[in-house]
């Protein structure tokens, strides 16, 4: 028989919005953003990470079921709460993200974009975000 995992509750880290209507839309941009999300675990070419974050930031404005699920996710639940309690990222997913990003911009600009011009913009655009996110801390690096 499966062992089930304790659900923590992270309902004290929320700030709920008044209104239920404004509630309601952050609800539904979370929604939206986890799908995206989950497009992004399976596309290479969207990211996962900011989305399962946009996705936690509108949760904790709208829903504490929500966004219990969430931060609870096994899949999804430890970046997110690295990133709120640390504001780093898990070195295997920082160079997993890296890795992809580079393989899908490298096959964009040899295969798919003719223009040099842009094929140089999309470059340097790669190797911006790449050193954007290779600069965020990560505790778990190897030393």
């Amino acid at each position: 028989m499966r062992k089930r995992l304790e659900k923590i509750d992270y309902s004290a880290e929320m700030n709920k919005h008044d209104s239920p209507a404004v509630r309601l839309l952050f609800v539904a941009l979370g929604t939206l953003f986890v799908l995206l999300g989950i497009a992004g675990a399976l596309l290479p070419v969207l990211p996962t990470t900011p989305f399962m974050l946009l996705a936690a930031a509108c949760y904790a404005r709208a829903s504490t079921r929500f966004y219990n699920w969430l931060l609870n996710n096994p899949t999804f639940g430890p970046t997110i709460l690295e990133w709120r309690r640390h504001r780093s990222i898990p070195w295997r997913v920082k160079l997993t993200a890296i890795g992809l990003m580079a393989a899908t911009l490298g096959i964009s600009i040899i295969f798919f974009v003719p223009w040099p011009e842009l094929q140089v913009a999309l470059a340097l655009f790669g190797l911006l975000l790449a050193t954007y996110l290779y600069r965020i801390p990560s505790r778990d690096r190897p030393r």
